[in-house]
């Protein structure tokens, strides 16, 4: 009884010296006493965030919940990863989607396609782009990085096949060519003129893509 007075008479002084109400304090304390009724479900959501070593958003990690019989809705995935800190990698940094485009550093051709992609016969009008894919691997310090791979098709608007396509890790003329010329090989039995369309970026003003 003793001591609880004394500890009554503490906080009464301590609560007075900060002017700090005691009615917030007893509330505050009240709901801190309180068991976290989501402690389950936030275990589980962390343990899927650190299997996918921080690659899922709440969309993805919602997903996985419901996988394992799980029903909870985006809004209260989204809230408990705010208060965990857990931000999927893919949001941490921005980046802008590549563009070969790099203004006119040689002779641009003629557009001959006109937005006519469409074509009956095989091998005739072929368009390429080199696109950017990123992916995640861990480094010699088992630390979670970003690469990048270049794609650089070559497919026939008769079908969509890709004809030819080579893999990068860097934007490069050499990707470009080799495919190319293997695009050409593959196309030789057109009996019509054969057009090869593209965005006019760096790579493709190039005197050696152009003959």
């Amino acid at each position: 009884m003793i001591h609880e007075l004394r500890s009554e008479f503490r906080l009464t002084i301590l609560l007075q010296a900060t002017k700090f109400p005691k009615a917030t304090y007893m509330y505050w304390q009240k709901r801190l006493e309180q068991k976290n009724p989501n402690a389950s479900l936030e275990k589980k959501i962390q343990k899927i965030f650190d299997e996918h070593h921080g690659n899922y958003g709440y969309r993805r990690i919602q997903l996985a919940l419901k996988a394992q019989g799980i029903n909870v809705n985006q809004k209260k995935v989204r809230r408990i990863m705010g208060k965990l800190g857990l931000k999927g990698t893919k949001f941490i940094r921005k980046s802008r989607r590549y563009n070969s485009y790099k203004g006119t550093i040689g002779r641009v051709a003629k557009n001959l396609i006109h937005r006519r992609f469409y074509t009956s016969i095989p091998h005739q009008k072929v368009t390429t782009d080199t696109s950017e894919f990123k992916y995640y691997e861990h480094d010699k310090n088992k630390k979670l990085v970003i690469k990048k791979l270049y794609l650089d098709p070559f497919l026939d608007m008769f079908n969509g096949e890709i004809l030819s396509y080579r893999i990068s890790e860097r934007p490069n003329a050499k990707a470009i060519m080799d495919a190319q010329k293997e695009a050409m090989v593959r196309t030789d039995d057109c009996p019509y003129r054969r057009t090869f369309h593209s965005d006019q970026g760096w790579a493709y003003q190039m005197k050696a893509y152009k003959k």
